[in-house]
Order: structure tokens, then sequence, then C-alpha cells
């Protein structure tokens, strides 16, 4: 299954080791394939710079050790959402078809669309981990 997490669960991953974002974000790498576009990638140093600076080091790290597809944010798409500095993420997840997006924002939760499945890290331990 190819999955996209979103910047607020890898932030919220990082910021806590053992928060519930962390396991998704584990899981996921283990068991699937994680896909990070470019924009997810710039979005969470841009957060970590403005809000948690102490934090870069640790967000280095990561993604210097996980394993992911890196692929380019289409800026195009067919289905436009209200917070448009979201839609490059929609547009990855739509054009690198990828089967479920993680994420924590409600402008992707309130989305109506069935591919990929838009998902809480709640929802997606509830869907997808084991237990």
């Amino acid at each position: 299954m190819r999955v996209m997490v979103d910047t607020n669960v890898i932030i919220s991953a990082i910021l806590n080791e053992d928060s519930l974002s962390d396991a998704v974000l584990n899981e996921v790498c283990e068991n699937h394939e994680l896909i990070l576009c470019d924009y997810i990638i710039s979005e969470c140093y841009d957060v970590a710079k403005r809000r948690f600076p102490m934090k870069i080091q640790v967000l280095d790290k990561l993604f210097a050790e996980l394993r992911f597809e890196l692929v380019p944010a289409p800026r195009l798409s067919e289905i436009q959402m209200r917070d448009i500095k979201d839609q490059p993420i929609l547009n990855t997840a739509i054009e690198y078809n990828v089967d479920v997006l993680v994420t924590g924002d409600k402008h992707f939760i309130e989305l109506d669309i069935e591919i990929p499945q838009i998902c809480t890290p709640s929802e997606y331990r509830d869907l997808y981990i084991r237990k």
C-alpha cells in the first residue's frame, strides 16, 4: 500500500517519540511504501524553523534514516481545496496513486473523495495497525 503522511503528522512525530503520529509513521515505514513530496519536506523545515528550532536536527536525522520515495509535488489538479497551501499535497497524493493520506488537517478530512483514502492518525491506527 502506498501511504503519504502530512506535515503535521511528521512534526508531531518529532515532537513526541511516543506519540500516535510516531507510531503511525513507524508502521507505515515498516509495512508500506511511504511517499513524500518535496513540498512536505520543505513545509516540515519551515514549520520547525519557525516554531521548533531546537528540533531541526531531529528532523534532519528523521529524513536521513526514513525509508521513503521522494516525488515532486504537481502544482495543478482537477480537485481543488479550500486551503491552497495544502493543494500540492493533495495533487501529489492523486498524481502518484497514493492509497492513504494520513493527516490531522481538517481541510483534507472534509474532502469528499474516495482515492486516496484520507484519515487521521487515530483512524489509520484503527484501520491498519494490527493490535
